[in-house]
């Protein structure tokens, strides 16, 4: 192991480059949730340059390889590594050579990395066919930022089949750890996310005149107040679990009472029983309570991701070949996210772990977090990523 090892540090070294040009190029040409189409055609460019095997166009914009075993057999399983593709609709505002070419479009949370590294590592392990215990699939996916998720509409495509997935693994970038470092959390680690739409329909008329109205704005305020109790009161406490409101219009004036009141909010929790329990309970009493002070309600809500629960065998393996590889002062031991992250539907489905790497470089003041427009890594950190994704699957 020590040799191959050496051999890993060595390559990711050598291939650095390489793999920072990917990065840029991709972070330069963003592209929007299941609208990964140059992407696509770019990842598919370098896995045929190294003789890769794969399919397009799984789950609408993505893409599973295969580096096969020497010794691979029919029906064999293998081992899976995940990267994510997609941007998000945010105005770069860095001053770099590799901007965002695209305007309103950028990869502020590091989705480019992960799709470079795991193009690293394809060619890393397309060179050691003859050491891999097992055959590893490559999953390029969509739409990781946006519900239904694309790696549920991968499942669906049969990313998990046709060879059957075994165990699965996935990286992230990690703003709050600097580059260098690696994080590590055994299961419950990141919270399911469903969405909640409400429209209030109300009376609107002159703020001088209320008793003529049925006023959406007071039913918006004593809603968003009243369901924070689903949560302090109806949640068993050993539960996490949050529930936010970041979004309240209602357009009206100093002295206009407005017709309606448009409510957004996010639903973030660890268990799924209580989930479902706590979405019923929103739904009702929101109904109670609107149509309560005579007003009428709209409410969609959106399910998204289920939490992520990181298996412990896994997790355990590999958070020891990061001791082995970078020192133990190197490797941290993550805190719960109420977060959450599609690659969640792949841990429901087969052993996963998903894991951090430090991307933070304060002398060059990259320190901004995730879905921020400053958000950049230290590119030293693509190293890392190859090397932790090529030793996980030996």
């Amino acid at each position: 192991m020590n040799e191959l090892k050496t051999h890993i540090v060595k390559r990711s070294e050598e291939l650095f480059e390489k793999i920072k040009g990917y990065r840029e190029y991709i972070h330069q040409h963003p592209e929007l949730s299941y609208q990964e189409h140059e992407t696509m055609h770019f990842v598919s460019e370098r896995l045929k340059e190294l003789g890769i095997p794969h399919q397009m166009n799984v789950g609408g914009t993505g893409i599973v390889g295969l580096i096969k075993a020497n010794h691979h057999a029919e029906g064999m399983e293998v081992v899976a590594l995940r990267a994510d593709m997609d941007a998000l609709p945010i105005q770069e505002e860095n001053d770099v050579p590799y901007k965002s070419k695209v305007d309103g479009v950028m990869h502020a949370c590091g989705h480019d990395a992960h799709t470079s590294i795991l193009l690293g590592v394809a060619e890393i392990l397309n060179e050691l066919k003859e050491q891999l215990p097992q055959p590893v699939k490559l999953i390029f996916q969509p739409g990781e930022e946006k519900n239904p998720g694309g790696a549920s509409l991968m499942i669906k495509d049969g990313a998990l089949e046709n060879p059957k997935v075994k165990a699965i693994y996935g990286l992230h970038v990690f703003p709050d750890l600097p580059a260098g470092m690696t994080g590590f959390k055994s299961g419950l680690y990141m919270a399911s996310c469903d969405e909640i739409y409400i429209t209030i329909h109300g009376k609107g008329g002159h703020g001088a005149t209320p008793h003529q109205c049925i006023d959406p704005i007071t039913i918006g305020a004593e809603l968003v107040l009243n369901l924070q109790t689903i949560v302090s009161r109806r949640r068993d406490p050993k539960i996490p679990c949050v529930l936010t409101f970041g979004y309240f219009e209602a357009l009206g004036a100093t002295n206009i009472i407005p017709a309606k009141a448009v409510l957004k909010g996010t639903f973030r929790t660890m268990n799924e029983a209580w989930r479902a329990e706590a979405l019923s309970l929103i739904e009702q009493q929101a109904k109670a309570i609107v149509e309560g002070n005579g007003a009428t309600l709209e409410l969609e809500i959106s399910k998204g991701y289920p939490f992520l629960e990181n298996n412990e065998e896994l997790t355990a393996q590999l958070k020891q070949k990061s001791i082995d590889l970078l020192g133990a002062d190197k490797v941290e031991d993550l805190a719960i996210r109420m977060g959450s992250e599609d690659f969640s539907y792949y841990a429901q489905e087969v052993p996963a772990c998903f894991f951090r790497i430090g991307v933070r470089d304060e002398k060059n003041g990259i320190t901004f977090g995730a879905h921020s427009s400053r958000f950049d890594i230290d590119p030293d950190s693509l190293k890392i990523g190859m090397q932790m994704m090529s030793l996980a699957v030996f």
